[in-house]
């Protein structure tokens, strides 16, 4: 069966710190790029950062840059989310997914369709004191 699987999310304070992880299964992560998304209740599905298939190139949401940290181990089948400095609006239940790989959908972190589409079941971060 192919999957993803996410974990890493739980309960922090602002300011506080946690690292997602995305582990594939059934699938060789490394003839992805992967993308982490989130949804918050009430709102709409929204791209948080990219990853290329070597890593050399990522893009942040602008409400995330310089706070979160996007990176993959292809030889784990791991992509990991690092996530510093957390404020109560990144609560939501993040996603990875398998991205469009064509350049202009990269960089807006157009999740991939038909048959390169996989998702995750996501994780929960809360932040909250």
């Amino acid at each position: 069966q192919l999957q993803l699987v996410e974990s890493g999310g739980g309960l922090v304070q602002p300011g506080g710190s946690l690292r997602l992880s995305c582990v594939a299964s059934g699938l060789t992560l490394s003839y992805y790029e992967i993308g982490w998304f989130r949804q918050a209740p009430g709102k709409e599905r929204e791209r948080v950062a990219c990853i290329s298939l070597s890593g050399e190139n990522t893009n942040y949401a602008d409400s995330v840059k310089g706070r979160f940290t996007v990176s993959r181990d292809n030889a784990k089948n791991t992509v990991s989310l690092e996530m510093n400095s957390l404020k109560p609006e990144d609560t939501a239940v993040y996603y990875c997914a398998t991205v469009d790989p064509t350049l202009l959908a990269f960089r807006r972190c157009v999740p991939a369709s038909g048959s390169r589409a996989y998702w995750g079941q996501g994780t929960q971060v809360t932040v909250s004191s």
